[in-house]
């Protein structure tokens, strides 16, 4: 029973809509429509059935009244005080025919509660064969009663014997509902739009993006603070990441100006020491600077902009050729999307850099949809252990048993290459490649 009742519970949730607007009226709507068909069975149950039950019930006294009045006191011929008397008394309209046969019975309505009480009080008060006739829209109904030598034929108002008033009921009850779901569907829209708003500017922030513009926090007082509360976080974000980027821009300036002294100190110092060595030294130091102070930058300052995909895969293609090594590019969708253009350069350039170091043969391959960037760069490498593939996007860490990474490197380019991305919006993830290395897969929503 425990794992039958899992399994409607998993159903349902993965019927259930995902966004809060379409949840919330899920939450108005279903008590709405429990409460009223509640109300409307009761009514239907209790009212209106036994309203057209006691209505039914009264109708057959009065031509049970009248059987008894035409048996008991013989009449003229014409019956004209007794039709008098049920007409103007009795709102029943009846005549006297000859003894025919009673027409056959008739198709019984859908809704046959009607004709199921008539004839059940007939049948208990009168007890003589009968013919009904309640089908149609009339507002009239026939009933004919067979009598000894005659046919009693009687016309009754559908309203004598019928609680007439439930499509009025059933009409106020829905015309209300409507009226409530509106004022609903309208004050939830205005509770869920800050919402939106909200989870609008953490995606930009989260993109890297600026504020969305005339955003400010509104709404209920959760969403107030909510909003208040990620205004602070970003700013404090925002500070940091510039106090680290101008300490760091400080430091390199310093640490540029003493690179700057070993070089000339180094030429003065004439032909007497081999300073080949030293020179290459200071230009790994330099290098490795220009590295660190990239990957605190993290290009966090450029705006979004156009970028053509096509024209970065021609410029990969010229610097495959330089280096000796084959490449292959394919673009499904657009080429043109809208990133950060610098730090997106940078992001494929330092991946598809990596490739070319440790592999002969590159393939990348772009997927541009309505919703997300996935580029994929494989190659025919020595690959990353699988254990070991998060490590590689930590600072500083260098794989060389696994990737031979070059001396020059520092260690930084896959840290810097997933910093880009998330801050994006997207990630990096890293898997075994078809082609015998590793497969590097970009997902970047657009």
């Amino acid at each position: 029973m425990k794992s039958l009742w899992t399994k409607f519970a998993r159903w349902l949730a993965r019927k259930m809509p995902k966004r809060l607007y379409a949840r919330s009226l899920i939450i108005v709507i279903v008590p709405m429509v429990l409460l009223q068909s509640v109300i409307a069975f009761v009514f239907m149950e209790r009212h209106w059935q036994m309203v057209t039950e006691r209505l039914s019930t009264a109708v057959v006294r009065d031509i049970s009244a009248i059987i008894d009045i035409i048996e008991t006191y013989p009449q003229d011929p014409g019956y004209e005080n007794i039709i008098r008397i049920a007409q103007q008394r009795l709102g029943l309209n009846i005549s006297i025919l000859p003894p025919n046969p009673l027409p056959p019975p008739g198709p019984k309505p859908f809704f046959s509660i009607l004709d199921d009480f008539l004839s059940e009080e007939i049948t208990r008060q009168i007890n003589r064969p009968f013919w009904l006739d309640t089908v149609g829209d009339s507002d009239l109904i026939e009933i004919r009663i067979q009598l000894e030598n005659k046919v009693l034929r009687v016309f009754a108002r559908r309203s004598q014997a019928y609680a007439s008033n439930t499509l009025i009921f059933l009409i106020w009850m829905v015309g209300t509902a409507l009226v409530l779901l509106s004022i609903a569907i309208l004050f939830l829209r205005n509770q869920i739009m800050p919402i939106q708003q909200l989870a609008k500017a953490a995606e930009s922030f989260g993109k890297g993006q600026p504020m969305p513009e005339g955003f400010r926090p509104r709404g209920a007082e959760e969403v107030r603070r909510a909003g208040i509360a990620f205004i602070q976080m970003r700013e404090r974000i925002e500070r940091q990441i510039e106090q680290r980027t101008a300490m760091l821009s400080g430091v390199s300036h310093d640490l540029r100006t003493i690179l700057t002294r070993f070089k000339l100190q180094l030429a003065l110092s004439g032909s007497t020491v081999d300073t080949e060595p030293l020179n290459q030294d200071i230009e790994d130091m330099q290098s490795m600077l220009e590295g660190y102070l990239a990957f605190a930058r993290g290009e966090a300052e450029e705006e979004q902009g156009i970028f053509d995909l096509a024209r970065l895969f021609d410029k990969l293609a010229e610097e495959a050729k330089l280096r000796h090594r084959e490449f292959h590019a394919h673009i499904e969708g657009g080429s043109i999307v809208e990133v950060r253009p610098n730090a997106f350069t940078r992001l494929i350039g330092n991946l598809v850099g990596n490739a070319f170091r440790h592999a002969q043969m590159v393939e990348v391959t772009a997927v541009h949809d309505d919703t997300v960037l996935t580029i994929t760069i494989d190659d025919n490498g020595t690959g990353i252990p699988e254990d070991k593939r998060e490590d590689v996007f930590k600072p500083f860490v260098r794989l060389d048993e696994a990737r031979n990474q070059d001396a020059s490197g520092t260690g930084l380019g896959l840290a810097i290459a997933r910093d880009i991305a998330r801050s994006h919006g997207g990630d990096i993830t890293l898997h075994d490649s078809p082609l015998g290395g590793l497969r590097a897969v970009v997902r970047i929503p657009v």
